[in-house]
């Protein structure tokens, strides 16, 4: 999370001529709840199912990116997934960038909501070395400290 693939997917579209969508919003859109309201109403478990779910169902579009969220590839088999029905790329930035973009925006992220700065540091640190596993399996590799690039061998 706080990584920017929104941003870069955003950026990337017009030169690939396609589509963007962002999963979070797409379940969102679907469920007429906030990502947050998810979590503290249904749970996390009931988030996962849902959030794999929402992202097979985009085995029935061609030619578009769609940005995950941080936790996505985590579950479910969902990497091993995404890498059989399309190209993946891990984002990675580093920590401290992650801790000072995600730090104006806690309150809206349930996982980060209820953190101090420090302990923002902490678990974005965690967060990484759990989830590594799973990020390690992405067909391109990208970062830290991201430049636009970066992301040319897409556009060539």
């Amino acid at each position: 999370m706080g990584v920017g693939k929104s941003y870069w997917s955003q950026l990337l579209a017009p030169k690939l001529r396609c589509e963007v969508y962002d999963l979070d919003a797409v379940i969102v859109q679907n469920v007429g709840m906030s990502i947050a309201e998810i979590f503290a109403t249904q749970g996390e478990k009931y988030f996962r199912e849902l959030e794999t779910n929402t992202l097979l169902d985009f085995a029935q579009k061609d030619n578009f990116i769609l940005a995950t969220g941080g936790g996505t590839p985590c579950f479910n088999n969902n990497m091993e997934w995404m890498n059989a029905n399309g190209t993946t790329i891990w984002i990675d930035e580093a920590v401290e960038v992650l801790a000072e973009r995600l730090a104006p925006e806690k309150l809206h992220r349930p996982l980060l909501s209820h953190l101090s700065d420090e302990e923002l540091h902490q678990f974005l640190s965690a967060k990484l070395q759990e989830r590594h596993p799973f990020y390690s399996q992405a067909q391109h590799h990208i970062g830290p400290y991201l430049e636009k690039e970066h992301f040319d061998f897409l556009t060539n």
